[in-house]
């Protein structure tokens, strides 16, 4: 389980949508900088500045491969925040489902019979 400081950072990271983009990409595979900063309209500069606060948040890392130092997607946080989010969705769950009963209660009538009655034919 994440710190709150953590899971601050992890959800300060995702609030971007650059930074979910750059982690969308990472799901295929390591890329370089120059290569996560390609569909972009933003320089190098600042894709560097979004992975550092991915790097911060601990959803991506970087390794060193000879001169080149690929970014590679870290699931550990990420799993953290959606567990997190997991209770409050059951939680939400189980209050609707609360909800939905006492409104079907209060749809049926007090003293309504279990059965419905068939009408008796009128007589002309």
């Amino acid at each position: 389980m994440l710190s709150p400081d953590q899971l601050d950072a992890t959800f300060v990271a995702l609030a971007d949508p650059t930074r979910r983009a750059i982690l969308t990409r990472l799901r295929e595979g390591d890329a370089s900088v120059n290569e996560l900063a390609a569909p972009f309209a933003i320089s190098q500069p600042a894709i560097s500045k979004h992975l550092k606060i991915l790097e911060r948040a601990g959803l991506v890392s970087r390794s060193a491969r000879g001169t080149s130092r690929p970014v590679h997607i870290e699931a550990a946080p990420m799993k953290a925040a959606s567990d997190w989010l997991e209770a409050y969705r059951q939680f939400w769950e189980a209050s609707y489902g609360r909800l939905d009963a006492l409104l079907k209660e209060l749809q049926t009538p007090l003293n309504a019979p279990d059965t419905p009655k068939a009408k008796e034919p009128r007589n002309a």
